[in-house]
């Protein structure tokens, strides 16, 4: 296996998987099945291609009408869990998408073995008051995988799934369901809820600040959660929410003796030092970061900030060094040129350097 994430789909879990089916549904075809999946153009599909591939035929091969394939596919899913199991949810999505209250018990049903949080979404695109009523309610269940998809089911920006665009533009039917979660005692669930107000926060910044302002200091858990979901406006330097937090504009602080690494092979390293000196006593509280303006195609220029620490410094200077990697990720591609580093304050960019990658 070369150890990507759609390997977990390969022949050996279609061949399981058309096992558990035979072994529940006595007259489904697990041959043609498997050979239906299993082609020439398996290799070249990604992992969400192969999830779909694999719904698609599920729909062809099991016998009778979108209810009682469900009612298959429900002791089937037991077999199955985390990424293993993203398929059923799936199968939902591709043929459940008429029948609201069927695919409403099964999405519950099978979020607890992975997530429904994909599936759910064109449900409220289409479905928009039912399905937010219905989020509600699983906000309010024993279950910590229903609650946690009450939240991430309807975040706006969630990766890898469709957007909700309308609730990129108006976030307010999704705040009573992140209000009743904020303190639930799952912190899988908390996360969910900073994540959600983590995508609000791209489009609608002045919700997630009054949010954060009224609550802020209610507990240490809560404290953690509004941090996350603060996370961009914070990498953004928003004045009014590093000010929530405590970080003070940096006009006490020098930067000294700044200097980095001047060429850079591709998929080498950068290193930089610098010294933070105070004017006063001790540097205070502080937020440090740097941030690096990638070139791209046509020179055109991407700023992308990276935290370094934060916290309350006693000291009257501190000296950090500090590398940066340009090996090769899939989400990002380096091209060769001028780019340069900075180091950014408490939201404040302080000094700015430049280097050159070699291609």
């Amino acid at each position: 296996m070369s150890g990507l994430l759609k390997d977990i789909y390969n022949k050996k879990y279609v061949l399981k998987l058309a096992s558990e089916i035979k072994n529940v549904c006595a007259n489904f075809n697990d041959a043609k099945f498997v050979g239906k999946i299993i082609n020439n153009k398996w290799q070249e599909k990604e992992l969400k291609q192969r999830i779909r591939h694999i719904s698609e035929n599920m729909g062809s091969h099991l016998p009778g009408d979108y209810k009682k394939s469900l009612e298959i596919l429900k002791p089937v899913s037991l077999s199955f869990s985390g990424l293993e199991h993203m398929i059923f949810p799936d199968f939902i999505e591709l043929f459940g998408l008429d029948d609201l209250d069927a695919s409403i018990k099964a999405m519950e049903y099978f979020t607890e073995r992975s997530s429904s949080e994909f599936s759910v979404r064109p449900f409220i695109v289409k479905y928009p008051e039912k399905m937010m009523k219905q989020m509600n309610v699983w906000s309010k269940s024993d279950n910590y995988h229903v609650r946690r998809l009450a939240s991430e089911g309807c975040r706006p920006r969630l990766p890898w799934a469709m957007a909700l665009p309308a609730f990129k533009n108006d976030p307010t039917s999704i705040l009573p369901i992140l209000e009743r979660l904020k303190n639930d005692e799952s912190e899988y669930v908390r996360r969910s809820v900073a994540n959600n107000l983590n995508d609000i926060s791209k489009d609608n910044p002045d919700v997630v600040i009054k949010i954060a302002d009224k609550w802020l200091g209610m507990n240490p858990e809560t404290y953690k959660l509004v941090k996350h979901a603060c996370r961009t406006l914070l990498k953004a330097g928003d004045i009014k929410i590093l000010k929530l937090f405590g970080f003070k504009p940096p006009k006490q602080i020098i930067i000294q003796k700044f200097k980095n690494t001047k060429k850079v092979k591709m998929g080498g390293d950068i290193e930089f030092s610098f010294k933070l000196l105070s004017k006063i006593k001790k540097l205070g509280k502080l937020r440090i970061e740097y941030a690096i303006y990638f070139t791209r195609l046509n020179n055109k220029v991407s700023r992308k900030i990276f935290k370094i620490s934060e916290g309350e410094y006693f000291e009257e200077q501190r000296e950090i060094t500090k590398k940066h990697s340009f090996r090769t990720i899939s989400t990002r591609k380096y091209y060769p040129g001028k780019h340069s580093i900075s180091i950014v304050v408490n939201g404040k960019e302080l000094a700015k350097l430049d280097f050159l990658i070699d291609g």
